[in-house]
């Protein structure tokens, strides 16, 4: 058996991704799937679109290589995060579409329950703010909206999962209901200091506890896949949210240790290790990876929108045909000419926090070019970091000496120097840039002996690319406040009226 398979299931796409012993990739199968917008701030997935998806790419990239299930040492799941699916035990059919990170249906009732004075008692039991982008008020709009949900739920008949459980439901027929540490974090219901489904939250958001599934670590064999789609029998041994999985792929296995991915949206997490810490800067502490099945944290910062602006520019604004075009428009000038743009498309995550604010572009001329909107929407990607960063400096008071990237859009050069140059700081990219993908992968060959220590692996790992810092900062300085000043005219745009 000679490799791991990691399934990569993601906002836009599902993806299967094969790992060599040297942490190489071999091959890799994608299918995207289609984006449900009910109505202005909702977004939703069908659950079927995310399986079918996602096992279309198990075909493609098995069939790419030439392998079959007897060859896969294990099996590792990552998955994009808080996304919400109710299903029927019995049938195994949801109840109602995914509810996808994204949405903001549920902001009236996270500003009231912000307005009661919950929210300080939630983030000392789960480490998170109160906001739509979670799970559990999405959890409660389903209860409370699809007809006869309520009933079936207080009769035990309904199952809660985020997508990994959702998938691992389905690749053992119905026989496991589980998710894993990281994932339960995300959900507002799962208490990371007393490391159990909270009580007091469930009955708060009137969940019953028997929706919920087991909670299991990130590195351990889990059992056989039983479907015979391709992967029967193949143990599925890495569970992680994508962006624990970036983490633990980039290696940031010590306190101090930390990595932004540029996905759909960006995410910068920061080991600190296996003491509880709350931010003072409105960030969020998660739970981590931990191979020796302890509590372990990171300070987190969630950005909405990152590279899915680029997906705007392609799919709304028709500037570009192909996401990878961006790179190209945006080098036919040499800045973005004062033009800024504020993606809060779904309002604004960390360090704002703010489900109101609007997606706004600013700075316009009559000499204002496709081109300057196209670097304005880079560059925004690269300011959210910043901000993040700076505030994650301030609470730890240890400012970042590097910052390890991966991603989609972390194979754009142009947006990397400008990040390093942003922040004054060098911006390193792993050789292999599917490090979310990469993290699954050494979850499950780690809990199976296919590696047998991260040392092991960081010696099969080949060089980084490092961008270092090269503009002036009085330049960097001016960009950075009109930037600022721009976020502060995108906010408390709507009413809870317009969500």
């Amino acid at each position: 058996m000679t490799y791991i398979l990691s399934l990569d299931q993601g906002t836009t796409s599902s993806r299967s991704i094969l790992f060599a012993k040297d942490g190489n990739i071999v091959a890799h199968g994608h299918r995207e799937f289609k984006q449900i917008y009910p109505q202005g701030g909702w977004v939703e997935h069908d659950p079927f679109d995310i399986l079918t998806s996602q096992m279309s790419s198990v075909v493609e990239v098995l069939g790419k290589a030439g392998v079959r299930a007897r060859d896969l040492a294990a099996v590792g799941i990552t998955n994009q995060r808080e996304t919400t699916i109710v299903w029927d035990r019995e049938t195994g059919k949801p109840v109602y579409n995914a509810i996808v990170w994204q949405d903001r249906r549920t902001a009236e009732r996270c500003n009231q329950l912000k307005a009661d004075g919950t929210e300080e008692i939630v983030r000392q039991k789960t480490g998170l703010l109160i906001d739509p982008y979670f799970s559990s008020s999405k959890i409660a709009w389903i209860l409370e909206n699809v007809d006869g949900a309520r009933q079936k739920a207080e009769a035990g008949k309904l199952a809660f999962g985020t997508v990994d459980s959702w998938l691992i439901w389905n690749l053992t027929s119905g026989k496991k209901h589980i998710t894993d540490r990281t994932n339960a974090s995300r959900t507002m219901l799962y208490n990371i200091v007393e490391d159990k489904w909270d009580p007091d939250l469930l009955k708060l958001f009137r969940i019953p506890e028997s929706m919920m599934p087991e909670v299991v670590w990130s590195s351990e064999k889990i059992g056989p896949v039983t479907t015979t789609l391709g992967l029967e029998s193949s143990e599925i041994a890495g569970i992680a949210g994508d962006q624990q999985a970036a983490l633990f792929g980039q290696l940031c296995i010590r306190p101090g240790d930390a990595k932004n991915t540029y996905g759909t949206g960006c995410f910068l997490l920061q080991n600190i290790g296996e003491k509880f810490v709350l931010s003072e800067k409105r960030l969020i502490t998660t739970l981590i990876c931990s191979l020796d099945k302890k509590l372990e944290y990171a300070l987190e910062g969630s950005i909405f929108i990152g590279g899915a602006v680029v997906q705007w520019l392609r799919d709304s604004l028709h500037l570009i045909h192909h996401s990878s075009e961006v790179n190209q428009l945006a080098a036919t000038v040499e800045d973005s000419d004062g033009v800024v743009l504020v993606p809060a498309f779904v309002g604004l995550g960390a360090p704002y926090w703010d489900p109101y604010a609007s997606g706004l572009m600013i700075g316009l001329r009559r000499g204002t070019k496709p081109g300057h909107i196209a670097r304005a929407a880079e560059e925004s990607i690269a300011f959210q970091v910043a901000d993040v960063i700076e505030a994650m400096d301030a609470d730890t008071k240890c400012p970042f000496r590097e910052l390890r990237v991966d991603g989609g859009a972390a194979v754009d050069d142009l947006l990397m120097q400008f990040q390093a140059d942003l922040l004054g700081v060098p911006v390193i990219r792993p050789a292999v840039n599917e490090t979310t993908a990469l993290g699954a992968a050494y979850l499950a060959g780690l809990a199976v002996g296919f590696w047998n220590s991260p040392e092991e692996i960081r010696k099969l790992r080949a060089a980084d690319t490092r961008f270092e810092p090269k503009t002036g900062q009085k330049k960097i300085t001016e960009g950075w406040a009109r930037w600022k000043r721009a976020v502060e005219r995108s906010r408390n745009w709507h009413n809870e009226y317009d969500i």
